[in-house]
């Protein structure tokens, strides 16, 4: 049959920095540090550059089968990751020396309940990249995080209100009787503004050292929720929404918050070389979005 990939040259000469596919549509198992491996199915984006300036073209059967054979032979993982980066370009030698993958999907995991520690079921958006470039291998694992933001200042506007309308409703009676005040505070008449909170997201991309052998998905996740400590919760007792509110309460956040406790948490962590930050606080007061941006500086590195 014709092969018009090696049987002919290019009609206009000239190298390209990367050729191939994007959006595969494919079940995967991802082997995740210290969790059961999980199926998921993802898109995939595959790619190899092109040095000759006379080849017509690149193979991609190719890539996709290497792809094929590892959906079905094998599991997502640092180690076949970088081996499948390899593949790439043995499988286009003298064509290509740069590899490049895109893994897509979401990870679920069971989250306990804050109080009632209920289980259910939460989604992460998880993306897997590699990059095998003249020699060096790159490896990247980003994560969307949600989680609740309520505005400092927001909630000291309630407390103004508040402390108001306890004036109003006490004066200045220096024996107030304990048990009328606690029960005024449990009424609407107590509590008569909130601070306003909302739905967030955290991306967070970091860059993989070397001496990671499995990929950290988990460990991301919880350490970014553990900085945060507002994660949205799927199982939901009365409990557990009590003590939803008392987090929000004493963890109030502007997105810089978010982002500086999130700088903070990954510049403790020797097993990410880069990391990059950004925190939208999809604000229920404003009809647009709060966001703060931040990484870790390293030369070379991610740009904000």
């Amino acid at each position: 049959m014709p092969d018009i990939a090696n049987q002919t040259k290019a009609q206009t000469e000239g190298a390209l920095d990367w050729v191939g596919m994007s959006n595969i549509e494919m079940p995967l198992v991802v082997g995740a540090a210290n969790e059961p491996e999980r199926p998921v199915s993802a898109l995939v984006d595959a790619f190899v550059n092109l040095k000759d300036p006379k080849a017509k073209g690149i193979h991609m059967s190719r890539l996709y089968l290497l792809l094929e054979d590892l959906s079905n032979n094998n599991v997502l993982s640092h180690q076949s990751l970088s081996k499948l980066l390899h593949d790439f370009i043995d499988s286009h030698e003298g064509l290509s020396d740069q590899a490049y993958v895109k893994f897509s999907f979401d990870y679920h995991l069971r989250r306990k309940a804050l109080i009632s520690k209920k289980p259910g079921w939460k989604a992460y958006p998880v993306t897997v990249i590699g990059r095998y470039d003249h020699g060096k291998l790159y490896l990247q694992l980003a994560v969307d995080v949600p989680y609740s933001s309520t505005c400092p200042c927001s909630a000291a506007l309630a407390r103004q209100l508040i402390q108001d309308a306890f004036a109003d409703q006490f004066g200045t009676d220096a024996d107030v009787d304990a048990e009328v005040v606690h029960r005024w505070l449990g009424s609407t008449q107590g509590i008569v503004a909130t601070p306003h909170s909302q739905r967030s997201i955290a991306e967070v991309k970091v860059v993989m050292g070397e001496q990671i052998s499995e990929l950290p998905i988990i460990a991301l996740i919880d350490s970014i929720e553990d900085a945060l400590q507002t994660p949205v919760q799927a199982a939901v007792k009365r409990e557990d929404e009590q003590e939803f509110a008392r987090l929000n309460g004493q963890n109030l956040m502007f997105c810089e918050d978010a982002a500086r406790r999130l700088q903070h948490a990954l510049n403790q962590q020797t097993a990410f070389s880069d990391f990059w930050v950004r925190v939208n606080h999809y604000e229920s007061l404003h009809a647009h979005d709060a966001v703060s941006i931040t990484t870790k500086g390293v030369p070379g590195g991610f740009q904000a």
